[in-house]
Parts: structure tokens; sequence; C-alpha cells
């Protein structure tokens, strides 16, 4: 997933002729260098002023001035966390980060839906691996929650050791962590949702967790494609565990919401405005099946659909395809509107939102 419609770089004068117009005719794996380019060189506008008070949030331990993150997949190796901070993002979330360096999936592997404002990735978690990332992140001040995503190498012999190196590297460094088991881009990955292998992994993961010398909070991202009896499984193994959290949702593999369109046909995960309805459903589920936080990402692309997803049932939420669409200002736009929202509701903080139409989302096919 590639944010090619990057807003910020068209009030930039130093990128000659980068433009919006010109970064979506672009390849969007060269236009996702661009951007990350621009961030890196400190080309990227900050925040004027602090949250309102109406977003701020406490998150699994962790003070959020607001519960507007960056999602995964954006920032992949770790490159530009504080330029995003400043840009406004409540909790700026890296990786996925796997042990050893990977290339990912042949390109091209990034494509976009541009009728339905949706991306279809199959990425494969390339990166730089866990040492080359470490290196970044070490010292630098990320001023937001800092989130490392951690995966597991396609041609590892287990990947539940790989998710362990992961919380051992990264513990000191992040401000929280996520156990991404729900890609659909890296084989047999989300044969450990089920209740067997998602046991091990998470008494593994944790295990390490409780041997580091800071308790750093843990997230579960789980797929939207489960079903309920999925669902329910799930909810049995974080109830015995001391997971601090879950991310619903990641990408789907489901073709339903684009059925027809350009790119529509292509393999990988399907995420932006498309996803939508699914993830929020999902979302709403799992709430009712849990009292843990939940971040809730997929298809956010509006103040009123950031608003549906606290009102499904999330603590926070995250943003990233629809940035490709709707621009960087689409930040600023969502936070607004939802300390709006808590005005006209006549609350003091985005929390007392939280949950108040569960049953109705839920009940949705």
């Amino acid at each position: 997933m590639i944010l090619s419609g990057f807003s910020p770089l068209l009030r930039v004068p130093l990128l000659a002729g980068l433009t919006r117009d010109s970064l979506l005719k672009m390849d969007p794996e060269t236009a996702h260098g661009a951007t990350i380019t621009a961030l890196r060189l400190g080309l990227a506008p900050q925040q004027d002023g602090p949250d309102s008070a109406e977003l701020k949030t406490s998150i699994a331990g962790l003070e959020l001035s607001n519960p507007v993150g960056m999602a995964a997949g954006f920032d992949k190796n770790g490159e530009v966390p504080r330029p995003l901070a400043l840009m406004g993002f409540g909790m700026v979330e890296i990786g996925t980060v796997t042990p050893r360096p990977q290339t990912g999936n042949p390109k091209p592997r990034l494509f976009r839906v541009g009728a339905a404002e949706g991306v279809i990735n199959r990425m494969g978690f390339n990166n730089d691996g866990h040492d080359e990332v470490y290196r970044r992140l070490h010292g630098v001040r990320v001023p937001a929650a800092l989130g490392v995503n951690i995966g597991a190498n396609k041609d590892t012999a287990d990947f539940t050791t790989d998710y362990a190196k992961g919380v051992a590297r990264f513990a000191r460094v992040a401000d929280y962590l996520t156990v991404n088991i729900s890609s659909p881009n890296t084989p047999g990955l989300r044969d450990l949702q089920h209740e067997d292998a998602l046991k091990r992994l998470l008494h593994a993961v944790l295990t390490v967790r409780g041997k580091s010398p800071v308790r750093v909070p843990v997230f579960l991202k789980i797929a939207p494609d489960l079903d309920q009896a999925a669902l329910d499984s799930i909810a049995r193994v974080i109830a015995d565990t001391d997971l601090d959290g879950l991310i619903v949702s990641n990408t789907t593999i489901s073709r339903d919401p684009v059925a027809g369109l350009e790119n529509a046909e292509e393999k990988g995960g399907l995420s932006g405005k498309p996803l939508f309805d699914l993830a929020t459903i999902r979302l709403a589920q799992m709430r009712q099946r849990t009292s843990l936080p939940i971040i809730g990402v997929g298809g956010i692309h509006s103040p009123q659909t950031a608003l549906q997803k606290f009102e499904a049932g999330a603590n926070a939420i995250q943003l990233y395809s629809a940035l490709v669409f709707g621009g960087l200002d689409l930040l600023d736009r969502i936070k607004r509107g939802l300390s709006a929202a808590v005005r006209s509701a006549g609350k003091r903080n985005i929390s007392e939102l939280v949950g108040s139409k569960t049953a109705e989302w839920a009940s949705r096919k």
C-alpha cells in the first residue's frame, strides 16, 4: 500500500513536479519511495498547536495526545517515525519487520483500485530486518506512541520463534509491539490464528516479553476474513493470557466490494474504502467478545467513518490507504471531526463514545 497522494508534497517547492497527479501516474512503489524520501528530508509540514482535550486517550497504558495513528505498512523500515509524529499522528506503527532482511514478493505487487479508492498489495513483508531497523530506531525521539509491527520470515522453520525474536529485539525501543499474524501474503501465516497455534504463539511471545526489563504492551493483529467460530476461538485464547489488546483488522482476501473493477483480480490483500464495512463489523463482533483495548483499522476515509469505528468499539484507530486518495489533510479533518462529535454528543472525551453502537454493527451481514 502506497501513499501516492500524500498532500504535503503539494506544498513542498523543493520537490519540483512531484504533485499528487504525478504521483498517481507513477508506479505505486516508486511513488512511495518518493514520499518516504520527502519525509526523511524533512519536507513535510508539522502540526500547529496541541490536540484538543477531547482526543486525549489512554490505551493499554499508553498516553496518546490523540487516538489517530499511522498504520503499519507505510514506514516498513522505521525510516520516518518522527516526521510522521510531528505531522500529528497520535501513534506511529512501523514494520512489518522480520528477523532477517527479505525482498518480499516479485514486482509488481501493489495495485490501486482507483474507482473504489482501494488498494491491493502482495508485498510479502519486504523489509531490512531486525538489526537495521533497530539501529534506526535506537535513540530516536518520537513524540507519539511508537509501535513496531513484528512478523516472520517467509522461509523460516518456525514462525513462532521469529515472533519471539521480534519481541526480544524491539521491547526496549518500542512503546508497543504488534504481533502480525493476519497478512495474507506469507503462506501459512494466517494459520497462526487457529486456536492451538495461537496458544503456542502467544505463550512464546508473552514469555519473552515477561523477561524484558520493560513491560511493553503487546497487541495481536487479526484478519477480517474470520468467521464467528474463529472469533470465538481467538477470544477464548486471549482471555487466558496477559495480552494487552487487539488490532482489527488487516487486509481482506475478499473481492466482493470491488468485483469487476480494474486490478480487482490481482492476488493479495484489499485495503482502503472497500474494506470499511467488513473490518468494522469484525471489530464490533470482537468488542462483544473481549474487554481488551482494540485499535480499529480498515477503510477509514472520512471523519464520519472514523467516528463509526469508535462507536463500533475501537479505543483508537489507524489510517493508511485512504491517505493515498484523500491526502494527508484527512488526518486533520478526522481529528477535528472527532472533537466536534464529542462536543455534539454532550461528552468530554472520545472514550465516552466507544462502543455506543457495537450491537448495531455486530449484527450487520
